[in-house]
């Protein structure tokens, strides 16, 4: 699952029999209403709507056509009002993410309404004891009220459907931890099973000794060939080795080859499990960047949280970058944001080449892995934490902020940009910290956080937005 692809969402929707003798006609009225919502929602989704349900049996029906269909989620439509009860059984077992649409026909109302009128838009009646029905069942789910011809619906519906597309791609996720995670590190820690419970991801411990197979088992021909994409697409330094330009290209496809073959979506790595392991001769920091340029996962020093919540952005915005807050600078009221050398280079201005140099590098103790060297490009940007508390209690912490168009720093042989977050470089650090936020977080180009909000009240996590 990737960014690129369309979230497929069925459209639910209720009405109840007793009408019918009421109104003539008024199933087939209120399904072309539904059909009307459904080509509306078409540029946000695939919406998959078939007939109205009228009672609890057409309910749990389309419920199970639904789910038959793959679509990565449900969004109800109370057509009319419709009791509640009749959908509870098939909601519970749904295991799909869910939306009440807080919609009706009509945008106003008008002298010319009549009784038919009032039934044909009366939905929020039946939407009140719809969210009602959910919230006693212990189901989570998401509300958008909204005229759903207009855009502001329309980009609700978007940011909720790609969280439930991103939801549904979590439940399948496989994330190999390449030895072992950083001994003393806190904030990485986690509960295996808590993760796979709340956030979705499956964490799979991978032994070196295959990694170091499949790195002598590289063809040169298939080398030389990522050598030559790579002088295509950065400005590679002129001392760069061949050699060690060689070898990097060599560990890429080796681990890209184990992503593919195992099915993973991300992975991660401590670099000195790599470096002590005596098989490899640099650290994979080229191979990382251009895995999450190509929206894979990843995250540092076995951080798979940090690696999971990377998973879930690729999905749910695309082009995410992996990194750490590395000093703050009062003058520029902002944080440097940098890392050890890996990085999403999509994310790099435009107006600068990314270079690749040949880097000296004592962590790991091994030889020096080429590097790519960027600064983000300037603009609206979001970043996100994820912060495990205790058991399947979850924290997301999500900030808007502005990458700021600085000049590069000269000396800094990895990426590095500075983040001026909206409240303030001081509140949001007093407040990151305060609540828990780990030194390990994804940043996106633009403003996602509704996006965000929408992934976590599906997953059920705490959202704090700074």
């Amino acid at each position: 699952m990737s960014a690129e692809q369309r979230p497929r969402i069925g459209l639910l929707g209720i009405m109840q029999e007793l009408y019918d003798d009421m109104i003539p006609g008024i199933t087939d009225h209120q399904a072309g209403y539904a059909r009307d919502v459904s080509e509306r929602l078409n540029s946000a989704a695939e919406v998959v709507f078939t007939r109205p349900a009228r009672n609890r049996e057409d309910i749990e029906a389309v419920t199970r056509e639904l789910i038959a269909d793959d679509v990565d989620g449900i969004a109800i439509v109370m057509l009319t009002y419709g009791p509640a009860m009749r959908s509870v059984r098939a909601l519970i077992e749904t295991p799909l993410p869910l939306a009440l649409l807080n919609i009706q026909p009509e945008r106003s109302v008008t002298a010319e309404w009549d009784m038919a009128s009032l039934t044909y838009n009366q939905g929020i009646h039946g939407a009140q004891d719809q969210a009602n029905a959910l919230v006693r069942a212990a189901i989570p789910f998401s509300v958008i009220t909204g005229d759903w011809r207009s855009e502001r619906f329309s980009q609700e519906f978007a940011d909720w459907a790609r969280a439930a597309h991103t939801v549904t791609g979590l439940r399948s996720t496989r994330i190999a931890l390449l030895g072992y995670p950083m001994n003393g590190m806190g904030d990485i820690l986690y509960d295996p099973p808590a993760l796979l419970r709340r956030v979705g991801p499956t964490i799979v411990s991978e032994d070196l000794g295959g990694l170091a197979s499949r790195v002598r088992a590289v063809s040169d021909n298939e080398v030389d060939a990522l050598v030559s994409e790579h002088r295509e697409r950065f400005a590679v330094a002129p001392d760069l080795p061949r050699h060690r330009h060689g070898y990097a290209a060599r560990l890429e496809l080796a681990i890209r080859a184990m992503l593919e073959d195992h099915g993973y979506r991300g992975f991660s790595f401590h670099f000195d499990s790599i470096g002590g392991d005596g098989r490899f001769e640099q650290l994979p920091l080229l191979a990382a960047s251009d895995l999450m340029a190509d929206g894979y996962g990843y995250a540092a020093e076995g951080d798979t949280n940090t690696a999971s919540l990377m998973c879930a952005a690729q999905v749910l915005i695309g082009s995410a970058h992996f990194s750490e807050m590395y000093a703050m600078d009062w003058d520029l009221d902002s944080v440097l944001i940098s890392h050890m050398g890996e990085g999403n280079w999509r994310v790099a201005r435009t107006d600068r080449p990314v270079r690749l140099i040949d880097r000296e590098l004592g962590i790991g103790g091994l030889d020096n892995p080429p590097t790519p060297v960027f600064s983000a490009q300037p603009g609206p940007a979001t970043t996100a934490g994820l912060v495990p508390i205790e058991g399947e209690y979850w924290r997301l912490l999500v900030a808007r902020g502005e990458v700021l168009d600085t000049p590069e720093l000269p000396k800094v042989e990895m990426h590095h940009f500075h983040f001026r977050p909206q409240l303030g470089m001081e509140p949001f650090m007093d407040q990151w910290l305060h609540v828990g936020g780990p030194h390990h977080f994804v940043l996106n180009l633009g403003q996602h956080t509704g996006r965000w909000r929408r992934l976590a009240e599906l997953l059920e996590l705490e959202y704090l937005e700074l």
